[in-house]
């Protein structure tokens, strides 16, 4: 069965993960990922069985609508990250069984539209991983702000100053909240 036809949004994976927030979700060439169960997916992730347990044998578009989430399948799954952070993953999960996949999509959609001013705008090729980062775990009014001000900040900056700027509000705004923006190994 193809899995393009019946994941219909691929941003927020299976498991959780925030795909829309990838830096290799906007990456161009070869190494892009086209989401979870996105276009040709299964070329860049032939046996994910989350997937295969998700979509194709239950028809859901995430585990989060399962009645047997959360499974053994996603024990742990929250402690360490690949591409993009997982720290988020099981609560994302749970926002949609509480809130429901459409909520949950339009918070999706406000942290993918900050994620794309910061790469348009500031990205200075060395800033992906860490605003990709910001986007899944800050809090989005403080990420808002942070973009605001950094838009506002910029009159003459250049890029890497402008890069530099946004990078250090978000890193304020991670250390007031106790968060780490980077990512973290598997153990």
């Amino acid at each position: 069965m193809n899995t393009t036809t019946k994941k219909r949004h691929p941003p927020i994976a299976c498991c959780g993960i925030d795909c829309g927030l990838c830096p290799h979700y906007y990456t161009a060439g070869s190494s892009r990922c086209p989401g979870c169960g996105g276009p040709d997916f299964e070329l860049k992730h032939p046996s994910c069985g989350i997937l295969t347990c998700c979509v194709k044998k239950k028809g859901l578009e995430v585990c989060g609508l399962c009645p047997e989430f959360p499974c053994s399948r996603l024990r742990g799954w929250h402690a360490a990250d690949s591409f993009v952070t997982h720290a988020r993953s099981l609560e994302n999960l749970r926002a949609i069984k509480r809130d429901g996949l459409p909520a949950f999509l339009r918070q999706q959609a406000r942290r993918i539209r900050l994620l794309e001013v910061m790469l348009a705008e500031f990205d200075d090729g060395r800033s992906k991983s860490l605003f990709c980062t910001a986007a899944a775990l800050l809090p989005l009014d403080a990420l808002d702000s942070a973009v605001k001000e950094a838009r506002v900040a910029d009159q003459d900056l250049d890029r890497k100053e402008r890069a530099q700027l946004l990078r250090k509000s978000v890193e304020a705004v991670a250390a007031a909240g106790g968060l780490v923006l980077r990512l973290r190994n598997k153990r």
